[in-house]
């Protein structure tokens, strides 16, 4: 497949605005009424948020269309750990994220815009912002600020509230951030790679970017790869591709998969290599997980699914922004469970307890945080039955002493050091 989003990578720099150029052509100016007709070829196209809800894209524009005094802001805070995608963008070819950025702005009007990063992909987004000043004065007032950090962080209002100089903690909703966001004002939120497939819809039309699927699912989309295969990293992808085929594209399986974590930490798992689901939500919802952030995980045969899923749930339970009962006490309470399932130190009713309380949680946070977690568990709880039930009678299994396959940013970073 020739890459859309990845065009001319790899590369030991970032693509500069010259080879952008040469790469993508110019992008697009919106003259009067071109900030509708953009938004009509987003619907038409299909594009949904990448960040990980697949919000449609158009929807949101909409919601900002006409508003006075609009703001964009760019989410690339990244808050899944197992996730690189908007790294790579921000890293390797930042002015096609910076072209969506400045197209979202004409079509609604909008004079600001912050991006919202780590603050170790600063330095290549500001190198960009310098080649555009340089080659034109910009109409849009661009500012970098760094993303919170936390996983809770990354949701919308959250980040709203971090770039506000307040705590990273997710708003009740309404009002949404199209009627007020940022300081107050109508703010469009979109991810990275949202923004990057808008620069090249603008360029080519709805009917290019859903030539890019397959099985009828439009465009492509970025995956981060790991786990037990060969080449773990950022792929660009077919949406619709197989996932036994996914798992391919990264070099094929080191080892047996038991299952796949799809989606990212707010995802789900499914058994074997996914045989019979393809990367797009229409399949995987069928067993109930989504595409969410764009994560594959694979769990080979030599690593444990019950430590991973217990250790996982304690993480996100440390991870919750401590507002809501059922979140702060709800996830503390399955995570204690299902340490106690791990290591077989289980009581009479813990499977049904672990089913009732992933139930009890469901729909009843702030934020969509123990909706995410529950769902995780519920598959864990599904397709590993026969581990979950080997753990609470013998014990600990010989895989457990492994290190963990699912990296939290602390360990990430332990890793990669």
């Amino acid at each position: 497949m020739r890459h859309r989003l990845l065009a001319g990578l790899p590369s030991p720099h970032p693509i500069g605005l010259a080879t952008h150029l040469e790469l993508h052509g110019p992008s697009p100016l919106l003259g009067r009424g071109g900030g509708d007709a953009l938004i009509a070829e987003l619907e038409a196209a299909g594009l949904r948020g990448c960040g990980g809800a697949g919000f449609p894209a158009a929807a949101k524009w909409r919601a900002v269309a006409g508003r006075r005094r609009p703001v964009i802001v760019v989410n690339a805070a990244e808050g899944e750990p197992m996730s690189a995608k908007d790294r790579v963008l921000m890293t390797q070819v930042p002015h096609l994220v910076l072209d969506g950025a400045l197209l979202a702005a004409q079509a609604l009007g909008a004079r600001d815009c912050v991006i919202a990063a780590p603050a170790g992909v600063h330095a290549p987004i500001r190198s960009a912002l310098r080649e555009r000043r340089a080659a034109a004065r910009p109409a849009v007032r661009i500012k970098v600020e760094a993303s919170p950090h936390g996983y809770v962080g990354g949701e919308e209002s959250a980040l709203l509230s971090h770039l506000e100089g307040r705590a990273p903690l997710p708003r009740l909703k309404p009002p949404f951030p199209a009627e007020r966001g940022l300081n107050g004002r109508p703010t469009l939120v979109q991810n990275a790679e949202t923004l990057a497939h808008v620069a090249l819809i603008a360029r080519h039309g709805a009917a290019w970017f859903r030539d890019g699927g397959s099985g009828g699912i439009p465009g492509t989309a970025l995956v981060s790869i790991s786990g037990a295969v060969r080449a773990p990293g950022v792929y660009e992808i077919p949406a619709g591709t197989p996932l036994p085929d996914v798992l391919d594209i990264a070099g094929g399986r080191l080892q047996q998969v038991r299952a796949l974590l799809v989606g990212g930490y707010f995802g789900g798992w499914v058994g074997g290599a996914g045989e019979g689901l393809s990367f797009d939500d229409a399949s995987l919802q069928s067993a109930g997980v989504s595409a969410g952030a764009g994560v594959l995980v694979a769990l080979g045969a030599a690593d444990c699914p019950v430590a991973e899923t217990a250790a996982l749930t304690a993480w996100l339970a440390d991870e919750s922004a401590g507002q809501c009962g059922p979140c702060v006490y709800g996830l503390g309470a399955l995570a204690d469970l299902l340490g106690r399932i791990a290591g077989g130190r289980t009581e009479r009713g813990d499977g049904a307890r672990l089913t009732r309380w992933t139930e009890m949680v469901r729909g009843r946070g702030a934020c969509r945080h123990p909706d995410g977690v529950a769902r995780m568990i519920s598959t864990a709880g599904r397709v590993f039955a026969t581990e979950l039930s080997e753990h609470a009678r013998r014990g600990p299994c010989a895989a457990c002493g492994r290190a963990r396959l699912l990296l939290t940013p602390r360990a990430r970073e332990a890793a990669t050091a």
